[in-house]
């Protein structure tokens, strides 16, 4: 068993409380909802991602007898809770959003329905999941969106937290609409299309920065592309073009320049101007080198003839907002419909759908926030996925998640597309919802009142 799918990757105080349940007979069933409480200012919508490792992790969840020894040593819970993990596995259901749906603030994209302690222990590792992929998902979409038609490649692993944060990353940002990836075992592992050029010091282990290129197309003839900002840009670009007829009696075709540094507006300018002049018209130009979706709009605006970016630590890092108000809480357990009413950490209660409704043009024109039994116009986004611990059916492909994706920005309304600040999107919480919220608020205090 790896680590990522140890039932030991959770917080101490998920098996403190099962402890505590167990001991006093609390395994009624239980309903959690995972949703993010707010947007935060510089996100406008969120992409629901993640549900696919989040089934596997429920699907699969077990402890070894390594692990239950393990606990047993360290002394600190009883013979019975061991026994109860020892038989461990996920019987409960989950509803889910599908990956690759927009949403907004306080709209649950997963519900997960089970014994209590089943379903209390499974919500760090749940939230550790979706918040990441959820996270990267929604950065990428913000910079699909700015540039149309451009090839987007994640180039982030090496700044990504960490091994996993790197390869559910390319996942994420794939679902979101980029062309695929730079890490080969994100290609091995789900089939997305890897990408990679060469680095600096290739060019730096040559005296000569022809030779560099020359070797490198020889041994690497396909998809060709150059690294051309190592010393002098321009210089580089026109050694290009000196070269490309030699390369192509070889039968090698140049098919794209990169920059990674400098003046990426002028420099891309000149060297397109260079190529052109050179013949070479089909040749495009790739960029990269701490870009986001505010510089890329910078040089899409300044008319850059670039034709592609590498983006790689404003993604995996998501640096620009590298958390999201999350939470994955009780709604619900032995029947009865609970809340949190936390200063600013107020729950809804009980069991909730998502209605969408879209104009005459298609766009989302908003959404309603009610009960799962209170049927609303428009399209439900929450359905059973999972039910006694098994999926219901095969999952969408990568690629079916992909195309929803798109469906869903194609139907976002116009300033969410185009990123305006302070852009909304309006959710309304349903009158059955809110009379929900005052019978729960009256079903405490009268119970207050008793006990007093």
């Amino acid at each position: 068993m790896s680590d990522a799918t140890s039932p030991l990757l959770t917080d101490l105080y998920q098996l403190n409380m099962m402890q505590a349940y167990l001991d006093h007979g609390e395994t009624k069933t239980a309903v959690f909802e995972f949703f993010v409480r707010k947007l935060p200012t510089e996100r406008g919508f969120l992409v629901a991602a993640g549900l696919e490792q989040a089934l596997d992790f429920l699907e699969n969840l077990h402890f070894s007898a390594e692990e239950i020894e393990w606990l047993a040593h360290s002394g600190r819970f009883s013979r019975e809770l061991l026994d109860y993990l020892a038989k461990l596995r996920f019987t409960g259901d989950v509803h889910a959003m599908p990956e690759g749906t927009v949403f907004f603030a306080n709209e649950p994209i997963l519900r997960v329905t089970a014994a209590l302690p089943e379903a209390q222990l499974v919500e760090t590792r749940l939230i550790n999941i979706l918040h990441f992929q959820t996270l990267i998902a929604s950065k990428a979409a913000r910079m699909r969106l700015v540039a149309p038609g451009k090839l987007l490649v994640d180039f982030g692993l090496r700044r990504a937290h960490g091994s996993e944060a790197g390869i559910m990353a390319a996942r994420a940002s794939y679902i979101a609409g980029f062309a695929g990836t730079a890490t080969v075992l994100a290609e091995k592992q789900f089939g997305i299309p890897t990408f990679g050029t060469m680095a600096h010091s290739f060019i730096q282990a040559y005296d000569d920065e022809t030779s560099a290129f020359e070797n490198f197309a020889r041994s690497r003839p396909q998809n060709l592309t150059l690294l051309i900002d190592t010393y002098d840009t321009e210089a580089a670009a026109r050694k290009v073009v000196a070269l490309a007829p030699r390369l192509k009696a070889l039968g090698i075709q140049i098919r794209a320049v990169r920059l990674d540094s400098g003046d990426m507006i002028t420099l891309s300018k000149n060297v397109r101007r260079i190529l052109d002049e050179g013949g070479l018209t089909d040749v495009t130009i790739f960029a990269s080198g701490g870009l986001d979706e505010e510089n890329i709009t910078e040089m899409l605006r300044s008319g850059a003839p670039i034709d592609g970016f590498g983006i790689g630590t404003s993604l995996t890092t998501s640096s620009d907002m590298p958390a999201l108000d999350c939470a994955y809480k009780l709604q619900e357990y032995a029947g009865l419909p609970r809340r949190k009413r936390s200063a600013g950490k107020a729950t809804w209660p009980g069991r909730k759908q998502v209605w969408r409704r879209y104009g005459p043009d298609g766009r989302m024109v908003g959404d309603i926030l009610s009960i799962e039994g209170d049927r609303k116009v428009g399209e439900p986004l929450i359905g059973l996925v999972m039910q006694g611990g098994r999926r219901i059916s095969s999952s969408p492909t990568l690629a079916e998640t992909r195309a929803r994706a798109a469906r869903e920005f194609e139907r976002l309304p116009e300033p969410l597309r185009r990123l305006e600040p302070g852009a909304s999107y309006p959710v309304q919480v349903a009158d059955a919802l809110v009379k929900l919220e005052a019978e729960v608020d009256s079903r405490l205090a009268q119970q207050e009142l008793a006990r007093r």
